[in-house]
């Protein structure tokens, strides 16, 4: 995708309005907000923060570690991953108006001493050659038609034995979804790969996998699941335009098998 794209794509104007508006109705006090007030609506990617955990399970993060979140949206998993294992996270995003909602986030929860964020392209990032011993990457690539540079580029600013954690949606079966899709208004803004095709995208780029795991039917279930919770002021809804109609095509298209949920942990070597 291009940036004017992109800021298609995800810019609405108004998400720190919006978030704020949501935790007011829902309650919530901004000047005295804790981390787990926001668990509902900083996930953006299938699954939300249960996938978050998983993932931050499966890498087994250390408070020396240097971390990454590389196409961090409004920054819940930085928040995350900073909350609990006391380490530094840089957050980096394309839409800038995201980077400003997750700084303003970031305060609120009183993280910004442990969190920088930064406007950048995560195939074009910022940082010296392995600066980072920790990357994570979730549900980025789809808006990236270049794989093998996205993953150079992870590679790069990795340091040699560092960990990629990724949580991605890939082709399943020769069918699109149905859009709108969470990451993508329209078939044109969608950069969708095989599950083989990006394993073999991350492993010529200077990668070993170390877990590589289907969670297509666990993911269907789960989002099933969620779309049934009643209506919350605090939700993805707040700033993500028509996302019911997104997370419901992205949900059916799981279950029928034109898209699969992948989690991987891969090393540089």
């Amino acid at each position: 995708m291009t940036d004017i794209q992109i800021q298609t794509q995800y810019s609405t104007g108004a998400s720190r309005q919006a978030i704020e508006q949501a935790l007011v109705a829902a309650g919530k006090d901004l000047g005295h907000l804790r981390q787990a007030d926001l668990a509902l609506l900083e996930d953006f990617h299938t699954m939300g923060r249960i996938a978050t955990t998983q993932l931050a399970d499966l890498v087994e993060i250390t408070p020396g570690d240097e971390v990454l979140d590389a196409g961090s949206g409004i920054g819940g998993t930085a928040r995350y991953v900073a909350g609990r294992s006391r380490c530094h996270v840089v957050a980096v995003d394309l839409t800038e108006e995201y980077c400003q909602t997750a700084r303003w986030l970031n305060q609120l929860a009183g993280l910004d001493d442990r969190i920088s964020v930064r406007q950048a392209d995560v195939t074009d990032l910022p940082f010296e050659d392995a600066a980072f011993t920790l990357m994570f990457s979730q549900h980025v690539q789809m808006n990236v038609a270049d794989k093998a540079l996205l993953y150079q580029e992870a590679r790069r600013v990795l340091a040699g034995g560092g960990r990629l954690a990724v949580w991605d949606i890939v082709a399943g079966e020769d069918r699109e979804p149905d859009f709108p899709v969470p990451w993508a208004d329209r078939p044109e803004y969608s950069y969708l790969t095989t599950p083989d095709r990006l394993r073999t995208a991350i492993e010529t780029s200077g990668f070993e996998i170390e877990q590589w795991n289907d969670l297509t039917d666990y993911a269907a279930a789960t989002m099933q699941a969620l779309l049934t919770l009643p209506p919350s002021p605090i939700g993805l809804q707040a700033f993500v335009p028509n996302f019911e109609s997104k997370a419901r095509n992205l949900t059916t298209a799981l279950a029928d098998g034109r898209l699969r949920a992948v989690q991987g942990v891969a090393r540089a070597v």
